[in-house]
């Protein structure tokens, strides 16, 4: 990293922050660092979901679909993203959950950046990290078994 400039590759720096390649969660002065915008390379085996529905969403979300099957679970409607570039957007305020019908990456652009709560290991509530910060809700999934 040099200056203003950042060059990685998105599968690699995901598998470092749990998908998570910018937003408010990177260090100040990291090219990286946002309060506008958070975008995830999100990589999925079949069987994927998440562990439970975000309710109270304070951004509005993008999530395209690269390669796979993903499904997106919206208050009274499922969406499928069958196709490569097929795409789903909702506003604040609209819960949602997903699952990787197949292997799937999906892209996902959110805006503005703000702390969010991330499912924590077992069933308990979310729960702000252990530093007093909040990261991106979302990054605990869990693989169904069978």
């Amino acid at each position: 990293m040099s200056g203003e400039v950042y060059v990685g590759n998105a599968g690699v720096d995901a598998a470092l922050d749990r998908g998570w390649l910018l937003g408010h969660f990177k260090p100040p002065g990291d090219p990286r660092h946002s309060d506008d915008v958070e975008i995830k390379w999100g990589v999925h085996p079949a069987g994927d979901e998440r562990a439970e529905w975000v309710r109270g969403e304070e951004r509005t979300a993008l999530l395209v679909l690269i390669s796979g099957r993903f499904r997106v679970e919206l208050p009274g409607r499922g969406v499928l993203l069958a196709e490569p570039g097929d795409y789903v957007v909702w506003g604040k305020g609209v819960d949602h959950s997903w699952r990787a019908e197949e292997p799937s990456t999906v892209l996902t652009v959110r805006w503005p950046s703000v702390p969010g709560y991330r499912v924590p290991e077992g069933d308990g509530p979310r729960v702000p990290d252990g530093d007093g910060t909040q990261a991106p809700d979302g990054e605990r999934s869990r693989v169904q078994g069978g």
